[in-house]
């Protein structure tokens, strides 16, 4: 098994890092700066920031913002949001982000991926996919935040990512988002079996158990979470302690 990433996210919106629950009811947290520093010094292995209103607001992510948060940080910065051409994935960038995070830009013009891929090289391209069930081992796409019903079949879109060259795919289940419930193993298991580019499982990480099990039955090689980090639930040093302890291969960082 490769080494196992644990990787806070920050959900950004107005300038706040918030919080909800399956998309909705959402929270201000704190300061997208102070939680980035404080998972950089916490020994996270990346860091996620989604400016989530971005793309429905039919904006840019503001650059200076990146800037600014990159500086702050010596850990890998995932960035996503309004991210819609090649221009927006080069100004992001060049801006600090290490990899560019793609989703309703991708779904309106998969093709992005491929010359993304091509351009920049498939490591710094990330397909991230908004995921509801919709019965029995079946999944379906949802945009616009996860209000909307793209008709695509999850499994088949992230082979299709996939194939464009996405370097790995952000599978965040909208049915476990917030709940601290678990990731959706089945989910994880139905898109692994059938790619070979990492995964990074996103929504619902509540317990110790929750990373090990998204890691040894998911088969994720990235564990994403939110709110269990940012309340101080768990502690990233604790959490991949409990890994290692189960045989999870896992990365320890200056603390």
């Amino acid at each position: 098994m490769s080494i196992v990433r644990i990787i806070p996210c920050l959900d950004v919106k107005n300038g706040r890092v918030v919080k909800g629950k399956k998309f909705k009811d959402i929270i201000d947290i704190d300061s997208p700066r102070d939680l980035a520093e404080y998972y950089n010094k916490s020994g996270a292995d990346e860091l996620v920031l989604y400016d989530i209103t971005a793309s429905n607001e039919d904006r840019r992510i503001s650059l200076e913002f990146i800037e600014s948060l990159g500086k702050s940080i010596d850990i890998p910065l995932i960035v996503g949001g309004g991210i819609n051409s090649l221009e927006d994935i080069e100004d992001v960038l060049n801006w600090g982000a290490t990899k560019v995070s793609i989703n309703s830009g991708a779904l309106k013009n998969p093709t992005i991926i491929k010359k993304a891929a091509e351009k920049f090289g498939s490591e710094k391209i990330v397909l991230s996919i908004d995921v509801k069930k919709i019965g029995e081992g079946k999944w379906k796409v949802f945009s616009g935040g996860g209000r909307e019903d793209t008709g695509m079949d999850a499994i088949e879109w992230a082979i299709q990512g996939m194939n464009l060259g996405a370097g790995e795919l952000v599978v965040n289940s909208i049915d476990e988002d917030g709940t601290r419930e678990g990731y959706d193993i089945d989910l994880l298991k139905a898109i692994t079996s059938k790619i070979t580019i990492p995964i990074i499982a996103s929504g619902g990480a509540g317990k110790l158990e929750d990373f090990y099990n998204g890691a040894k039955q998911g088969n994720a090689q990235g564990l994403l979470a939110a709110s269990v980090f940012h309340y101080g639930i768990i502690e990233i040093r604790e959490l991949k302690e409990y890994l290692k302890s189960k045989g999870i291969e896992v990365r320890f960082n200056e603390y």
